[in-house]
């Protein structure tokens, strides 16, 4: 057995792809409609037909997806240019800051709330730091 990728769900998914696509800079690699696949394997489903295909039956929902109990995670290569360009358009959790492990991130939400953290990417983080949850 092997891990293939997440798919968070989403309640629009043109406004998911569009975000994800123009705000994080990721590229398409499939766009099926209900269903897009960005390269490296991160991929967004239409939350009321995966519900359906799932558990044969849509749920009627107005709470946001993203529940604060999952984090989609990017590396960037330079994280100060990240932070520039996408701040100023999400809800941040917090700007960046130095990890106990040594490593710079921030956070935020997208569209349907699933939290988002961007950090710089392991190379650059100091030799002899480890990530310890």
């Amino acid at each position: 057995m092997r891990f293939i990728n997440p798919i968070p769900f989403v309640h629009d998914i043109n406004h998911s792809k569009e975000f994800y696509e123009k705000r994080l800079g990721l590229k398409i690699l499939e766009d099926f409609g209900n269903f897009v696949l960005f390269e490296a394997g991160f991929a967004l489903h239409q939350g009321t037909s995966l519900e359906q295909t799932i558990w044969r039956k849509a749920f009627i929902r107005k709470e946001p997806y993203g529940r604060r109990n999952f984090l989609l995670y990017f590396e960037h290569e330079d994280l100060d240019a990240a932070f520039e360009n996408i701040a100023p358009h999400v809800e941040l959790i917090h700007p960046i800051e130095r990890q106990a492990w040594g490593q710079r991130v921030f956070r935020f939400y997208d569209p349907d709330r699933h939290a988002i953290e961007i950090g710089e990417p392991q190379t650059l983080r100091p030799l002899g730091n480890s990530h310890k949850s």
